[in-house]
């Protein structure tokens, strides 16, 4: 599973203009699912993605959690971050998983940050989404889980 965490200050996401999920201060996640990934992956990534230390705290310094500022989290389906590029002009999926199966898994992802106390908001799977959010810092972090687990 690829991951790309965004610190917002706001973020919402849109199919055919109309709003479907939302946050105010917190976190976006466009999260990417592979063919070779599984539920322990999106568990694991999941707790990662809880207690990473990108917020501030009283001293400035980041070091609290997203369930420490009781953030929300707008999680958007993002298969394009399995987008291959080395050949050509135009990326390859090949690695992204098929629909069925990254559903599955998006669906696991999302249960497991719930699981866990977080507000999640979502977008809708395989529809063509527009996604606005104001980045907070900015801080972004790019996770693989082949990378990190």
């Amino acid at each position: 599973m690829r991951a790309v965490v965004q610190r917002v200050k706001r973020a919402e996401v849109r199919v055919n203009g109309r709003v479907v999920g939302a946050v105010g201060e917190g976190m976006v996640v466009l999260l990417g699912i592979g063919k070779e990934d599984t539920l322990e992956a999106a568990a694991s990534l999941a707790e990662k993605i809880v207690n990473l230390r990108i917020y501030d705290d009283q001293q400035g310094r980041m070091n609290r959690s997203i369930s420490e500022i009781q953030g929300g989290l707008l999680c958007v389906s993002q298969f394009t971050l399995y987008g291959d590029c080395r050949k050509g002009r135009r990326p390859s999926y090949d690695r992204a998983a098929r629909p069925d199966m990254a559903c599955l898994l998006y669906e696991a992802f999302v249960e497991s940050l719930r699981a866990r106390g977080i507000t999640v908001q979502t977008g809708q799977f395989q529809a063509l989404m527009e996604v606005e959010l104001v980045n907070d810092g900015p801080v972004t972090l790019l996770l693989d889980s082949e990378r990190i687990f």
